[in-house]
């Protein structure tokens, strides 16, 4: 073939490269153009109205919540008629990050209904990479304002931690991972006077606040806008009642 031919195949074969070039990024622009304006055109009004208040608003709605469970008048909640608004979406007015323990249950701590609570549980109660993702979906898409870190009395993993910390031991499984989130806030408040557990709790609970506070950009964006307010308690097992901590 001749050098001629050659440059003709060449120069044939750039323009035909970038012809589908062109028409792939152009399909992909318009592909997002599509998707955004479908996003707008679909967007529907909050399942639960209700639930739309400001932070503060939301701790006073959650709080008076627990001050029936604790006097043991809970509301009677229609879940059969709240599924239909529910299948289509959701916008909880709280979300809580809660130790894995049976005998804590936020749901019925606060007299929630279905949809109220964006729930985070895990031994501990502590904000690992996965936990802080799902707190920040619950910002970003559902508009959640108030998050609170929810410890407990006698809490199982902080005393674990505390034990495998003094004794210098290796716990079994994938335990060793809940003793490495714990540990800091075990190890902050060991040389305080009182009752070791009760001070690594509180401190764990505080310590998990301020990591969610700082968690950049979305939460701390949120935090610093006004938009999140982000809290922490104590749950009292003999009554139910959650202390709030300053």
């Amino acid at each position: 073939m001749c050098h001629l031919c050659d440059a003709r195949e060449a120069v044939t074969a750039q323009a035909t490269s970038r012809r589908r070039f062109l028409g792939l990024t152009g399909g992909i622009a318009a592909g997002l153009a599509f998707s955004s304006a479908a996003w707008a055109k679909d967007k529907k009004p909050p399942p639960k109205p209700q639930n739309v208040v400001s932070p503060d608003e939301a701790l006073d709605r959650l709080m008076k919540g627990n001050a029936r469970y604790v006097e043991g008048i809970s509301r009677r909640h229609d879940f059969k008629h709240e599924r239909e608004a529910l299948a289509g979406g959701q916008n909880p007015y709280a979300a809580i990050l809660s130790c894995a323990d049976s005998r804590i249950a936020p749901e019925y701590a606060f007299d929630s209904g279905r949809g109220d609570l964006f729930v985070c549980r895990v031994a501990g109660n502590f904000a690992n990479d996965d936990s802080v993702a799902s707190l920040e979906y619950s910002v970003a898409v559902l508009n959640t304002p108030l998050f609170v870190v929810l410890g407990h009395e006698s809490c199982g993993a902080v005393d674990a931690t505390i034990k495998s910390l003094k004794d210098n031991t290796t716990l079994p499984g994938h335990l060793p991972s809940l003793v490495a989130a714990l540990a800091p806030a075990v190890k902050a408040v060991a040389d305080q006077p009182g009752d070791k557990l009760v001070n690594a709790t509180r401190r764990n609970v505080s310590d998990n606040v301020a990591k969610l506070k700082a968690a950049a950009p979305i939460l701390s964006e949120a935090v610093g806008q006004g938009k999140l307010k982000i809290v922490g308690g104590i749950y009292r097992l003999g009554d139910g009642r959650v202390e709030l901590l300053s």
